[in-house]
């Protein structure tokens, strides 16, 4: 039987390698960050399977793409090797999510309350995206302590998790699902 290739045995003993040849324990700060960032992408994978919207699953396929390439920039020994910046983020990306969450803002009701997390499926997954996202910046944050990284990385990160709260709103008031915090209830 032929051998599948996936498999490599190399990080059988906690270590592997990061984009540049240096090898690394599972545990380093760069694998949690672009473990993260895999893992959002993930859950916006998730997300896209709700969303009815073709623009917003245009602008959630360039957040797939740039979540991609923000990860592969994460698990590159950037000290090293520093990667063309226009390959990594750019301010028409950055500008491109803002521009977003004007639109969507500008078309929902003014929020007076917190917002729980929920109101549809759909809007659930883009909380679950946000809640994931802060994470990943949080991962991105511990990089930057040791490491270089752009600083238009991190801001695309912030801004995210901002859309997504944004598209969650925007979901869970499309049926007038949207829940918000009631202290009475506590």
């Amino acid at each position: 039987m032929k051998k599948s290739g996936i498999y490599t045995k190399t990080g059988d003993k906690g270590t592997t390698s990061l984009v540049g040849g240096k090898r690394v324990i599972k545990a380093h700060v760069r694998l949690d960050a672009y473990g993260t960032t895999d893992e959002l992408n993930s859950f916006v994978g998730f997300l896209t399977e709700k969303i009815e919207d073709e623009h917003d699953l245009k602008i959630l396929s360039f957040i797939q793409h740039k979540l991609f390439t923000v990860g592969s920039y994460l698990a590159t020994e950037t000290e090293a090797m520093p990667p063309k910046a226009a390959s990594i983020i750019t301010d028409k990306d950055i500008a491109t999510l803002e521009n977003e969450m004007d639109r969507m803002d500008s078309e929902l009701p003014q929020l007076r309350q917190f917002v729980l997390p929920g109101g549809s499926e759909s809007a659930a997954r883009a909380h679950i995206c946000r809640t994931v996202c802060r994470r990943a910046e949080r991962c991105v944050y511990k990089v930057k302590e040791e490491y270089p990284v752009d600083d238009l990385v991190l801001m695309f990160i912030n801004r995210l998790s901002d859309y997504f709260f944004l598209l969650a709103r925007k979901e869970s008031n499309k049926k007038g699902n949207e829940i918000f915090w009631n202290q009475a209830l506590i």
